[in-house]
């Protein structure tokens, strides 16, 4: 595979990537613990950190709450991670698949918002995939040793 197939290229999509890349770095940091959201001001002010991206999973369960992304308490800290960071003129995103919670966290002003994660748009197409044979092909025995 070439030096321009990787993730950041949009798998070979962006053409001259290579050559181009250093032009388009930034350094974005994540927070997803109680502790992180205490010291956002602090992490959000650090020069060189350009965005900070709040992982509302893993907070939810560090503060107790462990999938409750909508639970009063995680919204709160995941609020004054938005508006800290926001304050200190740096841009704001956060995981958000459900599109109620993304169009909310865009109306707090995150910048960018991950709607979905690669593994479970994998997992989603190969089901698919598998859903159309399934209903065509006869199962067989997998060759021995398999």
């Amino acid at each position: 595979m070439g030096g321009g197939l990787v993730r950041a290229s949009r798998w070979g999509d962006v053409a001259d990537y290579m050559a181009r890349a250093h032009e388009e770095l930034c350094l974005i940091v994540q927070v997803e613990t109680q502790l992180g959201v205490e010291n956002v001001e602090a992490i959000a002010a650090v020069e060189g950190v350009d965005a900070v991206f709040v992982g509302p999973m893993d907070l939810s369960a560090a503060l107790g709450y462990p999938g409750e992304t909508s639970h009063p308490e995680v919204q709160r800290h995941i609020e004054h991670a938005i508006q800290a960071t926001l304050a200190a003129n740096k841009a704001c995103g956060i995981l958000a698949p459900l599109e109620a919670d993304a169009r909310r966290y865009a109306a707090l002003g995150c910048h960018f918002i991950a709607v979905a994660l690669d593994v479970i748009l994998l997992r989603q197409a190969a089901v698919d995939t598998l859903a159309r044979y399934r209903n065509d092909v006869e199962p067989s025995e997998p060759p021995a040793g398999y």
